[in-house]
């Protein structure tokens, strides 16, 4: 009898874990690795549409969802009666309003639909940077607000041709924010209780790609590829660790997030194509492999990414080339293996956010569909692909739109938005 009570207290406790959901608190998921590491979900959609628990309206932005603690966070920008930039608080479960918040934010930079940086969710605070280097820490359950900064004003930003899109990245007490700032303030930290700086680095103007922290020779680095160099910096101080020149044969148009496996380091942009760089498991130092451009975005060598960050899986690099070719390159050497353009659309800066669960992909692609795949070096295999969403309208909407912002993957759903709507559906197995 006793075993018995025993087994009945423990036994759900057991289900619990089995079943434990995650949240996507922070641009591409809780370790920003790109990776959903939930299960007990859809093997194949059962409709070309997918349902929708819920449907919210908003309005443009390229801004990714966040998903933490029953709350789904996002940005966007509204032009009438007046400029302004909002951050929203919406409830996961039924899409309703928890709270938002706005302010007068007049663009003087391209592609005018709204802010691109996800907003970043850590011990009940709520990060939100703005097109225009508006930072805010807000109380994440109630949208109170701690601390502001104006970064534009008081950094004097050389603001990037599309202005600033590299997603908060908390790291213990810090806030980290790559601005391009002058008087090296390329990137900033933050106390993230009190808002005050912490340290200043680098000199270069800012690229559009968030930054990661990465383990080296022991040692925690901040890594950020920035507008002429990638780096690797001390997290805690913002000491240079290391420093491999990238400079733009054009213009800055880094905006895929670097990405490290097994002691490698891959960095792309859409004119200036592909660096592999050998990180130093003994001391903090970098080495290139191998580097690849072609003759200019069209006549492409190896990958020149516009805005999905690639996957690096084992031997091979899958990623979405300028004009929308999605392929594999041989990780050794950059060479090509294989190229498809089943995947999506090919047109220029067509792009897909991949996502890994397990064995398989989560493929968010241009026309705003949703597919389930596998990539290996023998090729494109498609399981499963439907409609999630339409593209956002506000830019080249003459060829049909784009999906530029990434969906979240939390608790068995995907969240997408366009510059019209914000939707979750679920993918939970039946």
């Amino acid at each position: 009898m006793r075993a018995a009570r025993l087994l009945a207290v423990v036994l759900p406790l057991f289900v619990v874990q089995l079943v434990k959901a995650d949240d996507w608190p922070q641009w591409r998921g809780p370790k920003r690795d790109g990776v959903w590491r939930e299960t007990g979900l859809v093997e194949k959609f059962s409709s070309d549409v997918l349902p929708r628990r819920w449907s919210v309206p908003i309005d443009a932005g390229y801004s990714g969802p966040t998903v933490a603690q029953g709350r789904v966070y996002v940005t966007d920008r509204v032009i009438e009666p007046k400029q302004i930039e909002r951050v929203l608080c919406l409830d996961e479960t039924s899409g309703n309003l928890v709270w938002k918040y706005e302010y007068e934010c007049p663009y003087s930079i391209g592609y005018k639909a709204g802010p691109r940086a996800s907003v970043s969710i850590d011990d009940g605070r709520a990060y939100a940077l703005g097109a225009m280097g508006h930072l805010h820490c807000f109380d994440a359950a109630t949208g109170t607000i701690a601390w502001q900064h104006d970064l534009n004003t008081e950094y004097k930003i050389r603001m990037p041709i599309w202005g600033i899109a590299a997603s908060p990245l908390v790291d213990g007490p810090l806030v980290i924010v790559q601005i391009g700032g002058e008087e090296g303030a390329c990137l900033v930290a933050f106390d993230k209780k009190t808002g005050q700086e912490v340290w200043r680095a680098l000199d270069d103007d800012a690229s559009y790609a968030a930054p990661i922290i990465i383990e080296q020779a022991g040692q925690r680095v901040l890594v950020c590829a920035a507008g002429q160099h990638v780096v690797g910096l001390n997290p805690v101080d913002g000491k240079l660790l290391w420093s491999y020149p990238n400079p733009p044969k054009k213009m800055v148009i880094t905006i895929a997030t670097p990405i490290v496996d097994r002691g490698r380091l891959f960095v792309s942009s859409f004119y200036d194509g592909s660096l592999m760089l050998q990180l130093d498991k003994n001391q903090l130092a970098v080495e290139k492999l191998w580097q690849r451009s072609g003759r200019d975005e069209k006549k492409t060598d190896a990958l020149h990414v516009m805005i999905g960050t690639p996957i690096l899986l084992g031997d091979y690099l899958y990623g979405v080339d300028s004009y929308g070719e999605l392929r594999c390159l041989d990780a050794k050497t950059g060479d090509r293996v294989w190229e498809s353009t089943a995947a999506t659309p090919k047109s220029r800066w067509s792009t897909i956010h991949m996502v890994r669960q397990g064995d398989k992909l989560w493929m968010f692609n241009e026309r705003g569909e949703l597919l389930i795949a596998r990539l290996s070096p023998s090729g494109f295999e498609e399981i499963s692909r439907a409609q999630l969403i339409e593209p956002t309208m506000e830019q080249l909407g003459q060829r049909g739109g784009v999906c530029w912002s990434h969906p979240a993957f939390a608790n068995k759903c995907v969240f997408a938005r366009n510059d019209k709507e914000l939707v979750c559906a679920s993918l939970a197995a039946e």
